[in-house]
């Protein structure tokens, strides 16, 4: 991990947005969160790498993948990102050394996932003979219900797998800080599809508060103190003056917040982690959209579009929305839409109304923005205002 003092941007660009079968628009699930340098990923549908190719998101910039379930639409693309990522089979240039061809790649790329990631690797990268050049590890996060011991594979570790994979157990039901370093935390919780799913939280350490000038600086000056502790106060550091006094810098405030979700018909059991994100990210499988998709059903309703999508183990915008409201996030992002919602950007006047019609389905439960993404969308995640 590149080291960090803290976070100068925090960006989250959608790689892939169908769910179940791609599209002419739409690729598979990924998404790549930007920590000012850093980047990770969560989940690697199939043709993630190309995604990439064709993104402002760099491929060797990726220190952590995040799968939030083994269905093959989200991790179909972890092995070739691998081969790629780390120098095997058609390695990355950016990262090896033109002048030893020796990869610059230190720590093991980690990998996060719930139980069977790490036989999935194994066994894929085992048996077409992949040779990676720099390492890896995986993280499992195991349920109660899980094995206690194994990796759901007999084979040994790839001779690129580092054995220092955790398996990460629950208490109380979430997993808590699955990493953590001074700026930023990624904590978890299972939510309820029709395989084992987990849904992400990433949380910004504390921030400094918002400063008033006219505070401090009369006493800066009073006892011929430099402008420079005005930074210092700013990062969050009290200053003791010449004639003893105190200057206390403003109190630190809560950082960004982001919630990922897998995909879910009900994300109830990460309600309590969740709450109060700057942005949530949420699924809409299905729509129920009258007069706008020629594919509606004459005997649909918005109650019976629901129970299917529900039975298939996913949401509608309806039900994104009213999770929304029940954290209190800020900002509502929605994705994994079904291949029969295209994704072409606004120059398309019938794609454009049919993600209009998903969108105020959802406001229907959720007073705050919505979003609808498409491949390639980016989005800045801003703190929110100073409380007052």
């Amino acid at each position: 991990m590149t080291a960090r003092r803290g976070l100068s941007s925090l960006n989250v660009t959608f790689l892939g947005t169908a769910s179940a079968q791609p599209s002419s628009t739409r690729n598979h699930s990924a998404l790549a969160l930007r920590l000012s340098g850093d980047v990770w990923l969560f989940d690697c549908g199939e043709a993630t790498q190309h995604q990439l190719q064709k993104s402002a998101v760099k491929m060797g910039k990726i220190q952590k993948v995040f799968l939030t379930h083994l269905h093959g639409d989200h991790c179909f693309g972890l092995l070739p990102l691998l081969a790629s990522r780390l120098n095997g089979a058609g390695g990355i240039v950016d990262d090896v050394d033109p002048r030893t061809q020796a990869s610059k790649i230190e720590s093991p790329l980690e990998i996060y996932g719930p139980l069977g990631t790490r036989a999935y690797v194994r066994n894929g990268l085992t048996y077409t003979h992949t040779l990676l050049g720099s390492p890896y590890v995986v993280h499992e996060l195991r349920l109660p219900s899980d094995p206690q011991g194994g990796d759901h594979t007999t084979l040994p570790l790839h001779e690129s797998e580092s054995p220092l994979g955790r398996n990460i157990l629950q208490n109380e039901g979430v997993w808590e800080n699955v990493f953590r370093d001074d700026v930023v935390s990624v904590s978890a919780a299972p939510i309820l599809h029709s395989a084992p799913c987990v849904g992400y939280v990433v949380q910004e350490s504390p921030v400094p508060g918002k400063m008033d000038p006219s505070s401090y600086i009369p006493h800066l000056k009073r006892t011929k103190t430099p402008m420079s502790a005005m930074s210092r106060l700013q990062q969050g550091e009290d200053v003791t003056l010449a004639d003893g006094t105190v200057l206390q810098a403003p109190a630190r405030r809560s950082g960004r917040k982001l919630v990922i979700l897998g995909d879910t018909y009900d994300p109830s059991p990460i309600a309590e982690l969740a709450k109060s994100p700057d942005l949530l990210i949420h699924e809409a499988t299905n729509a129920h959209l009258p007069g706008l998709d020629a594919n509606t059903k004459a005997e649909d309703t918005f109650e019976s579009v629901e129970v299917r999508t529900k039975s298939r183990g996913h949401s509608t915008p309806q039900m994104a929305g009213a999770f929304a409201t029940r954290i209190g996030a800020r900002k509502l992002a929605l994705n994994h839409f079904s291949a029969r919602y295209a994704g072409n950007d606004d120059a398309n006047e019938h794609s454009k109304g049919i993600m209009q019609g998903i969108a105020k389905l959802a406001a229907k439960e959720f007073q705050g923005d919505v979003i609808c993404a498409r491949d390639f969308m980016s989005i800045d995640v801003d703190l929110s205002p100073d409380p007052q």
